[in-house]
């Protein structure tokens, strides 16, 4: 079921600066937490009482007094999603399950990249946690309902082999897509990152059959950098667009 007003917050978190979306219902305050991947206490303040940093970016209220005037219940998180198992993506997993007794969500393509977040972690420099292992596997063209949010999932394989971009159904306006590392505004996904099953033609092809059919108006958020659209993307991004023809690079933009 599409939801009427979602409450949108990203954070760009981590060395890598990622994007961690924060996704609530309005009507109900059920909320979940896509791409938890570092800078967790920042992510558990904000949600928990809107202190810290805060997010980046927000299309919903910045106090609890503003939330109180808008009539929007306390916020529930009901489930951790992820689009894939980089450690950028899911170092901190651990440290949210701590906080939120919730499902950790993530396509089972993904677990042995999972179980590598830490060795990932230190070729950068600094410390994740134990890896955490999913509670619930994520499938390919399933509605994912948790809580009153509902998600389309898009298995588009290519920069892991698990990963998934995240639809959510908006009613009256275009429908929220979390895209993690697939595609990025006029770019892709990298495709020869070690120990990830990154494969440009794989890639392309999920991209052109999972996200090209969907509305040109549908936005999307990237793992990293700015906001996009379907129809932007597909008639320009020169890697897998309209203008691309067969195109001429083999590894995308960002890790």
């Amino acid at each position: 079921m599409a939801v009427k007003e979602p409450w949108v917050e990203y954070f760009f978190v981590g060395i890598l600066q990622m994007r961690c979306s924060v996704v609530t219902d309005v009507a109900t305050g059920d909320t979940v937490i896509i791409d938890g991947g570092a800078e967790p206490e920042r992510i558990i303040d904000w949600v928990h009482s809107f202190s810290g940093q805060g997010p980046d970016w927000t299309n919903g209220p910045r106090s609890a007094e503003e939330m109180q005037k808008a009539s929007i219940p306390n916020r529930t998180v009901v489930a951790l999603l992820n689009t894939h198992a980089h450690f950028d993506h899911s170092g901190h997993i651990p440290d949210l399950k701590k906080a939120y007794d919730v499902d950790w969500y993530l396509h089972p393509d993904d677990t042995y990249l999972q179980t590598l977040a830490q060795s990932s972690a230190l070729r950068y420099g600094f410390e994740v946690p134990e890896p955490a292992v999913a509670d619930v596997s994520l499938q390919a063209g399933e509605k994912l309902t948790v809580g009153s949010l509902e998600f389309d999932v898009h298995h588009t394989p290519g920069h892991t082999l698990g990963g998934c971009c995240l639809r959510l159904m908006v009613e009256g306006g275009p429908d929220h897509l979390f895209v993690g590392d697939t595609l990025f505004a006029g770019s892709v996904g990298r495709t020869d990152l070690p120990d990830t099953g990154g494969d440009f033609t794989v890639l392309a092809h999920s991209i052109h059959t999972e996200l090209w059919p969907l509305a040109p108006e549908t936005i999307v958020y990237p793992g990293h950098g700015p906001l996009t659209t379907i129809g932007h993307e597909k008639e320009t991004n020169p890697f897998v667009g309209d203008q691309a023809g067969s195109g001429v690079y083999t590894i995308g933009k960002y890790s």
